[in-house]
């Protein structure tokens, strides 16, 4: 038996475009591709420790964050969900070093494939792994900009013409057929020329760099696609007894339901197969 608390999978790609698995428990990485056709059961002790400071919380917030923690880091502000609404220039950043480290840096735009087409972005150092986390079976870069308050600019004007969001359940129930994503991306970008534009006078002639990359593909150690998601919850039910039949994005898929591991970052788990 394995005790400690959960962080999201770790997930990289192998040679082949096949996502390999670890799930974190505490101080060990447990290698996930190998148990898939076994019975996993995971048992929440009822604990949950901050993944900041690591006080006891009886809530997790914002994936495994305390109260406390919530309201006073940056990383937890609501401009990382929507970089459009960066404060950083009204001098109300939470934690200014830490926005100076991790917003302003390179960012891409990307367009991916995970229940459709949709439009996302992410910093320089996070592709695959984007991706991966949200269950796309292909992804391509499309711009590369200077901060995450212009990625978010960017991204903002696509949003109108494509998703920006994926519909989880879809994305669990299957693969989505493939796209050529750079075709698609042909059609979109001269329709939102205006926008670039005004972002490349506000911000810079740098702001932002046109892309051409190659389309990743991504495979998912998957035996069985569920007919029906139905999601496990330890709130509700502490303990998940089930035959592992695959892994896709941040979801282990069992033959009874599914189980999103980052919503449960920081909760303290048993794990047993």
């Amino acid at each position: 038996m394995i005790q400690g608390t959960l962080e999201k999978m770790h997930a990289t790609l192998d040679d082949q475009c096949a996502v390999q698995y670890q799930l974190p428990i505490g101080d060990q990485r447990i290698a996930l591709n190998p148990l898939i056709g076994k019975t996993l059961t995971l048992s929440y002790t009822g604990s949950i420790h901050c993944s900041n400071c690591n006080k006891k919380t009886k809530k997790s917030y914002a994936q495994g964050h305390c109260y406390v923690c919530m309201q006073k880091l940056a990383s937890c502000d609501m401009c990382i969900m929507k970089p459009e609404t960066c404060h950083y220039a009204q001098g109300t950043c939470r934690e200014p070093q830490w926005g100076e480290q991790n917003c302003f840096i390179p960012h891409y735009v990307y367009l991916s494939n995970t229940s459709g087409i949709k439009v996302g972005i992410t910093r320089h150092t996070q592709l695959p792994t984007r991706w991966i986390d949200q269950g796309a079976t292909q992804g391509l870069p499309i711009f590369k900009v200077k901060s995450r308050h212009i990625s978010g600019l960017v991204e903002i004007a696509l949003a109108k013409l494509v998703a920006d969001k994926t519909h989880w359940q879809a994305m669990l129930k299957g693969n989505a057929d493939d796209v050529d994503l750079a075709a698609k991306a042909g059609e979109l970008i001269p329709m939102v020329e205006q926008s670039l534009a005004q972002i490349t006078q506000e911000h810079g002639d740098d702001a932002i760099e046109p892309l051409s990359e190659a389309i990743q593909t991504i495979q998912y150690p998957i035996t069985e696609f569920p007919k029906k998601v139905k999601s496990y919850n330890f709130d509700k039910e502490p303990v998940l007894s089930d035959v592992l039949t695959g892994i896709k994005g941040q979801y282990l898929i069992f033959e009874n339901g599914v189980i999103n591991v980052r919503k449960f970052t920081s909760y303290e788990v048993a794990l047993e197969y």
